[in-house]
């Protein structure tokens, strides 16, 4: 009876499928005069820009520290709306990572809070905001960056300056990060298909950035990738899957930055906190796994992000870390008087 039953069900799957391609076939419209239809072709894509078009600040002050040879540092939240986006405002950070990882999905509220920044702006450094990278809660893998590609937009439409992909266990979810941050008509890149963003997320984003409609489409791209870019995408390398790949994914084009996850890489390797002896983060095999992100972000040429304290910013940058932890605290003080940095923050 059971066997009689499956064969019913699935002459009927069958049957459904067969009627459904017919009524598709039958709405489809004839080609006229019986002529092959051709869709029109893309417009062609420019070639990217070997250096910079142009002068002066960047949108986006993490940029314009790098270029100087600088390491940045940042500060968190993951209070949205208009009154916290001025209180921020204020911050010795170089950025604001905007935390949606854990914290709400609350587009309304980082809309809000990017207005705030800017209307209690400018910075002591004369930029219009502090830049603003976001934390999304989408799995760092193919199929769910396939599925949640419009997350990176609505967060991109809101005027912020980044992502920061977290648990980025693949290359190609990298490259669909990327490609959902870039227009179709972006500069042409190999390795990259035709971007997808969408008109209408250039409206209000421009406003935050203070500039024209048609100049925030032109800027809004990955650097360095471009030159002329203003958005800085990073990947959290945080668990085994993420390491086995590390070294592709830190490739993938339009990438800045990565850091290893520490927090996340104990969970995996470590188990429960409170459970484990044998130093934590500085044991051998998370030691390990530190040396090892740093190292392929130094051979990509991209930069890596680490915590910092008071005590350990020096060590961190002599050993390459160029995004530190801890923007209002001591250890921004420690770390720019020690690379001698000249610019108000």
């Amino acid at each position: 009876m059971k066997m009689r039953m499956a064969l019913l069900a699935v002459m009927a799957a069958a049957m459904l499928t067969a009627m459904s391609a017919r009524a598709q076939q039958a709405a489809a419209p004839a080609p006229a005069g019986g002529q092959q239809i051709v869709s029109p072709a893309n417009a062609p894509l420019p070639e990217l820009p070997k250096q910079t078009t142009r002068t002066g600040k960047h949108v986006n002050r993490v940029i314009d520290m790098w270029l100087k040879g600088q390491p940045v540092y940042y500060s968190s939240t993951d209070d949205g709306g208009y009154e916290n986006g001025k209180k921020m405002a204020g911050t010795k950070a170089d950025y604001i990572n905007y935390g949606m990882e854990h914290g709400p999905l609350d587009f309304k509220g980082l809309h809000d809070f990017m207005q705030g920044l800017v209307d209690a702006g400018p910075t002591r450094s004369g930029h219009r905001t502090p830049a603003v990278v976001v934390t999304l809660p989408i799995a760092g893998t193919t199929d769910a960056l396939r599925a949640n590609g419009w997350m990176v937009q609505q967060a991109l439409a809101q005027g912020i300056h980044g992502i920061l992909l977290c648990n980025a266990e693949s290359p190609e979810a990298a490259r669909i990060m990327i490609e959902s941050a870039r227009y179709p008509f972006a500069p042409r890149v190999d390795g990259l298909s035709q971007g997808t963003r969408g008109n209408g997320s250039q409206g209000f984003a421009s406003t935050i950035w203070g500039v024209p409609a048609q100049e925030y489409m032109r800027i809004a791209e990955p650097w360095p990738l471009n030159p002329d870019g203003e958005f800085i995408f990073g990947l959290k390398i945080e668990n085994p899957r993420a390491d086995a790949m590390v070294e592709t994914s830190v490739r993938v084009p339009g990438i800045a930055f990565a850091e290893w996850g520490p927090g996340d890489h104990g969970f995996h390797i470590l188990g429960r906190p409170g459970t484990y002896t044998g130093g934590g983060e500085t044991s051998p095999v998370m030691a390990a796994i530190r040396r090892r992100v740093l190292n392929a972000t130094k051979a990509a040429g991209v930069k890596f992000l680490n915590a910092c304290s008071e005590t350990t910013v020096i060590d961190q940058i002599k050993d390459g870390t160029m995004i530190c932890t801890g923007g209002d605290t001591a250890a921004a003080d420690v770390g720019r008087a020690y690379t001698k940095r000249t610019d108000p923050w």
